[in-house]
């Protein structure tokens, strides 16, 4: 069984940062593709970024693209976002996934992530 913790989360004004981890307990870690979702209330499930584990490609949203960077410590069994410029439409519940073999065309679709982390609150500030 994989587990995933996120960590990083709270508040912060408009235009600061934050940095999430995700540490995943598992020994092929670096076999995953990782992403990162997103969740306000009343809202579906969103997709934000993810890495995959083979090439380390990573993919964004449109609308975080330029502010938020995904990046993997496959040593220490770890997944980042570093959020910069955050916007109060970031205000969400940050989860981090896990995927064994996904295909790009799946990437930012939820269901097809295996383990799921249990979310840590983002709240920016106007």
């Amino acid at each position: 069984q994989v587990q995933l913790v996120e960590s990083g989360g709270g508040l912060v004004q408009a235009g600061g940062s934050l940095r999430l981890s995700c540490a995943v307990s598992t020994r092929t870690f670096s076999s995953y593709t990782m992403g990162w979702f997103r969740q306000a209330p009343g809202k579906e499930r969103e997709f934000v970024a993810a890495i995959r584990w083979n090439t380390g490609n990573t993919y964004y949203v449109d609308s975080v693209k330029g502010r938020f960077t995904i990046s993997r410590d496959n040593a220490k069994n770890t997944l980042y976002l570093q959020m910069n410029s955050l916007e109060p439409e970031d205000t969400a519940v940050y989860y981090c996934a896990a995927a064994a073999y996904l295909l790009i065309a799946r990437i930012s679709t939820h269901s097809y992530y295996d383990y799921w982390g249990q979310g840590t609150q983002v709240t920016v500030s106007s």
